[in-house]
């Protein structure tokens, strides 16, 4: 662990958050685009919609794997196979002639770019001690929530202009300049592995030590109904602005420009907050935060207020997830495992949420966000109970 002056360390977060970002911005900005999308392919939206889950829930699956494989081989590898793949899946993503194409290229590249997160979230737990590490922290949810906003609003955006098929082009050439950028500056790397090596009976073993303590299966509990919430909520709101406020790609790009600006400009100082007044407060406020914003968006306010909405359930994810992310890494030596665990589930839920809100959306989306805020609300009063020993 970095014991020394951590300022070289916090740039070297931003270079690997980099990788995270562009993998968020190409997951997420399929969503507002999905009507487009529906009529070239002349399938229904709702069929449309299950291009999200499958690179969600595939990603999720493989984040079982890379993040103790990180243990083994070292943090670097991992990270730069990942990356690798991902971005030869996105171009070829780019050349899909149907939506099932589309679907197992999405398939495929989520299971070659899981390694990036949850190893990246291994690296900052080996160089940061438990004190401080809600900061770096925020600065990779940060970049995570980032990539969110800025792949839904440029996914409207640009696609408007160069069409869809450049948009996967254009992500795919973007991910080979972060490539390079990271090969640059591998030297800052360490390339030591860890000391806790990882095999797969002693992963299991380590998954059933967690789970068997109260405060492992509880925090990982809110960690998948938390993802659920804010991946079911967020992959619809392009459709929400597109049918509720007749917006066009463009209109629907502005109005989703919001997600992610908390967490860009105010991700580190949230991260020292949680660090100064504990985790046990700020989560339940997280929580709420995110419920009050589902339900107000599902009232059919005016468009500016929806559009702060829209930010304010961006905020809501930064008070929680970065917070969850730093607890995990406290549960056993071998941080990859913990952490493989957590993404594991992260992401399962982003899968699983994006799923059941296209299985409910028959219901009408207003009704459906309200569905959504009430659950996350009652979720939010439950935290109060589960993380008020946490620090």
């Amino acid at each position: 662990m970095n014991s020394g002056n951590t300022a070289p360390s916090l740039s070297l977060v931003v270079i690997l958050s980099l990788g995270t970002f562009i993998i968020f911005f190409q997951g997420f900005m399929v969503a507002p685009i999905l009507p487009e999308l529906s009529s070239l392919f002349q399938v229904s939206v709702r069929h449309v919609s299950f291009i999200e889950p499958a690179y969600l829930l595939s990603y999720g699956i493989s984040t079982l794997i890379y993040a103790p494989l990180s243990d083994n081989y070292g943090r670097f590898p991992v990270i730069l196979f990942s990356i690798t793949g991902f971005i030869l899946l996105t171009a070829c993503t780019g050349f899909s002639n149907s939506v099932d194409q589309m679907i197992i290229f999405r398939l495929l590249t989520g299971l070659i770019a899981g390694g990036v997160a949850p190893t990246t979230i291994g690296w900052i737990s080996d160089q940061f001690p438990y004190q401080t590490r809600g900061h770096a922290l925020g600065i990779f949810f940060g970049f995570m929530a980032g990539g969110t906003a800025l792949g839904s609003s440029a996914g409207a955006l640009l696609t408007a202009v160069v069409g869809w098929r450049m948009l996967f082009w254009m992500v795919a050439l973007t991910g080979f300049v972060i490539l390079g950028i990271l090969l640059v500056k591998q030297h800052y790397f360490s390339q030591e592995t860890s000391e806790h090596k990882a095999d797969v009976r002693k992963m299991l073993r380590s998954f059933r030590d967690i789970l068997a303590v109260p405060r492992g299966w509880r925090t990982y509990l809110f960690v998948l109904f938390n993802s659920m919430f804010h991946s079911g909520v967020f992959a619809w709101t392009g459709y929400f602005f597109f049918k509720n406020y007749q917006l066009s790609e463009k209109g629907v790009g502005f109005a989703l420009l919001g997600y992610g600006i908390p967490g860009l400009f105010l991700g580190p100082s949230l991260g020292k907050l949680a660090d100064k007044y504990g985790r046990n407060r700020i989560i339940p406020i997280g929580i709420t935060v995110s419920a009050c914003s589902a339900i107000m968006l599902g009232m059919d306010y005016p468009l500016p207020a929806a559009c702060v909405l829209v930010a304010s359930l961006s905020l809501g994810f930064d008070l929680t997830h970065p917070l969850f992310a730093a607890i995990v890494t406290t549960f056993s030596n071998q941080k990859g495992v913990a952490i493989g665990l957590f993404a594991f589930v992260m992401f399962s839920g982003y899968g699983l949420g994006s799923l059941v809100f296209s299985l409910i959306a028959d219901w009408g989306l207003n009704k459906s966000f309200i569905t959504f805020g009430v659950v996350a609300a009652l979720g939010a009063l439950l935290s109060v109970f589960a993380f008020k020993n946490e620090q």
